[in-house]
């Protein structure tokens, strides 16, 4: 059952004429969220908006300083204090943390918060670390945080490298051609183990006062608790014949055996600085930074040293300062951002030639990638031409943000159309290179999908493969539509067959980097419909009557980030502007144009705008990791709902008086955002 509906507006906002002018009510909205999300453009061109996500990257900072002893410096004692106030105010009511807001307390992040607190100076009679403390042990104790927790815990001595999954440098070892080797895993995993596996060699060891610890935390006490991973109870697994090898890895370590260790470490740390060049920082992405910073300090590295110190540069450049609380963002976002406003503006109606839309597509075209990057381990013979999402990061573009980046670019014209035309023709030959087999479209890897390799004991942060997706697919297929691929292209036969075959049973489809149903399905609408896909078709109006019944009270949609984990909360949640946005996006799609629901979706938004023709979105809409680590993009709540708007008025233009009747009996007598 959908739930109940979220919190409104608190504000009044824009007052619009008659009820039944359909056409000037929308219109004055649009111009509204246009303007809003002009006023955030930098003066560089770009869009970024902030990017948030749960207390462990403050709980990781506060580590990470004391690891390096770097916490006596005042500049970042006083960040520590702010971050520490940060995380007290996220604490749940029933003493954990949470990795999504409003979620459920998560043991790995209560964890963290705890021991990120002893470190900040709070001593175990703190309520709040009593609290925390209780709930720990109802959610089973220390041992049940996931594998990164363990070794940043090992660092400290409060827990024991022999009881984590060894991260063992010689993998970067094995030769592209084996059955295991670093670019059959995921590249962001790539970012976070290779540099981990350099501190798990080298086992760095920080004593820390005894009150700092958390032998408080093991169910049995610190030598009473087993410490190591729980055999599978099938006992022909390929869990078990992984934790086979763990152990083996474990015993060789602890006789000497190591013959390939210093060859090794040198590969590990070859690989680690080349990718640390052209980007801001390892993979530009938090966990990257983090483990490259403790890797280069366990390798000798002084914090004196000019790459020492540009990473760690990289690193505080993610921190915000807010009043009395710090906080830190997982990485930027100004090449996603600025694709999508450019989209959505131009749908709205900015003309190709306005001058901030030249702006922002300068900036844009010369962020494409040049060089060959870890994608082309497995595919050779493409040439370089993607978009990846951060500032600076060469070695990783991506699919999604490459589609979005051309999809945006169609509403630009460059004072060089030809400069323009033969850079977007270089990013399709570049998306078109990288379908998988099956015929879908991954984000940042070709053919990364060994499934086996989810139970290598390291893997519990649920992201340790790339696999196709139907999202990304659907974006795709929509932006090969606008340059004109057609339904008789292979790439795009093949594209369409995936979608249709990876369908749930009820009609939506599983959104891997936005939450969740509602977001994958109206991706794969989108797609369908730009590349021509029958409206009538079953499988397109199965997917419509799922998001019709999944719509809320109050006319919005929502689904909570707990729908990754429980099939029942598959499109349930408070209604968000950027979902409700979504849901009428792929209503559209579909064809859906007689029905209330996507009038009722449409009254939503324009019930909750606010003054400023931006809207209030408390909930995390992205995702990073399924099931592990979530996103909010403060920018999604801007031009998602000005991109359903815009889309709805070209429809409505359209339909005629029966479509004004229809939505105007939606629509209670009041002014946009009056409770």
């Amino acid at each position: 059952m959908p739930s109940p509906t979220g919190p409104e507006s608190r504000e009044p906002q824009l007052t619009f004429g008659k009820l039944d002018d359909v056409s000037t009510r929308v219109t004055a909205a649009i111009a509204a969220a246009r303007d809003c999300l002009f006023s955030m453009q930098d003066e560089k061109g770009y869009w970024c908006g902030e990017l948030e996500a749960d207390t462990t990257l403050e709980s990781d900072y506060i580590l990470l300083h004391h690891l390096l002893g770097t916490d006596a410096d005042p500049k970042i004692e006083e960040r520590i204090r702010k971050a520490a106030n940060y995380i007290l105010a996220h604490q749940n009511a029933d003493g954990g943390w949470s990795i999504y807001a409003a979620g459920p307390s998560n043991i790995s992040a209560t964890v963290k918060a705890y021991f990120g607190l002893k470190l900040a100076g709070f001593t175990a009679e703190h309520p709040a670390l009593e609290r925390a403390r209780k709930k720990i042990m109802e959610l089973g104790g220390v041992t049940e945080v996931n594998t990164f927790t363990k070794i940043y815990l090992c660092f400290f001595g409060q827990y024991d490298y022999d009881a984590v999954p060894a991260i063992p440098p010689e993998i970067v070892l094995f030769p592209n051609w084996f059955w295991f080797n670093i670019y059959e895993i995921s590249s962001w995993s790539r970012a976070i183990l290779v540099p981990l596996s350099i501190a798990y060699a080298k086992k760095p060891f920080k004593k820390v006062p005894q009150e700092m610890g958390i032998d408080e935390l093991f169910p049995n006490g610190r030598q009473g608790t087993k410490l190591h991973l729980h055999w599978s109870e099938k006992i022909v697994s390929w869990r078990n014949f992984f934790l086979v090898l763990d152990r083996m890895t474990h015993w060789f370590e602890r006789v000497h055996v190591r013959p390939l260790r210093s060859i090794a470490i040198k590969r590990a740390q070859t690989w680690m600085m080349a990718r640390l060049e052209k980007s801001d920082g390892l993979g530009a992405i938090y966990p990257g930074l983090m483990n490259s910073i403790i890797a280069l300090r366990c390798l000798g590295y002084s914090l004196d040293d000019p790459r020492m110190i540009r990473a760690i540069d990289e690193f505080e450049a993610l921190g915000i300062e807010e009043g009395d609380t710090f906080r830190m963002q997982p990485c930027k976002s100004p090449v996603w951002d600025t694709a999508l406003a450019l989209f959505a503006l131009g749908e709205s109606g900015v003309p190709r030639g306005d001058s901030r839309m030249a702006k922002a597509g300068a900036w844009i075209l010369q962020k494409q990638v040049t060089h060959k990057g870890d994608w082309a381990v497995k595919n050779p013979k493409a040439q370089p031409g993607g978009w990846y999402f951060e500032f600076n990061n060469e070695f990783y573009p991506d699919v999604d943000d490459t589609a979005m980046v051309a999809l945006g670019l169609m509403h630009v014209q460059h004072p060089n159309e030809r400069y323009q035309h033969e850079t977007v023709q270089r990013a399709i030959a570049w998306v078109l290179s990288m379908q998988y087999k099956d015929g879908g479209w991954a984000s940042f890897d070709k053919d990364n999908d060994r499934m086996v390799f989810q139970y290598v004991p390291f893997a519990d942060h649920n992201a340790m493969l790339d696999p196709p997706t139907v999202d990304i697919t659907g974006r795709v297929l929509e932006m090969l539509a606008a340059y004109g691929y057609t339904r008789d292209d292979k790439h795009v036969r093949k594209g369409l067959q995936f979608l249709r075959r990876n369908q749930e049973s009820d009609g939506a489809w599983f959104g891997r980097w936005g939450v969740n149903y509602i977001y994958g399905t109206m991706q794969v609408l989108r797609g369908f419909e730009a590349m021509g896909e029958d409206v009538h078709e079953p499988h397109i109006q199965h997917a419509a009557e799922w998001l019709r019944s999944f719509q809320n009270s109050d006319g919005g949609w929502g689904e909570s980030c707990g729908s990754y984990d429980d099939p029942h909360a598959r499109g349930v949640g408070p209604s968000t502007p950027s979902q409700t946005a979504w849901a009428v996006m792929g209503l559209l799609a579909a064809g859906d144009t007689r029905s209330d629901s996507v009038t009722r979706g449409v009254a939503y938004l324009l019930r909750t705008q606010r003054s400023d023709g931006n809207w209030d979105e408390p909930y995390y809409t992205g995702t990073g990791f399924p099931r592990v680590f979530y996103l909010m993009y403060h920018m999604y709540r801007t031009y998602f709902p000005l991109l359903a708007l815009t889309t709805f008025a070209k429809v409505f233009s359209n339909a005629g008086d029966t479509a004004e009747a229809r939505f105007s009996s939606n629509v209670t007598p009041l002014k946009i955002g009056e409770q």
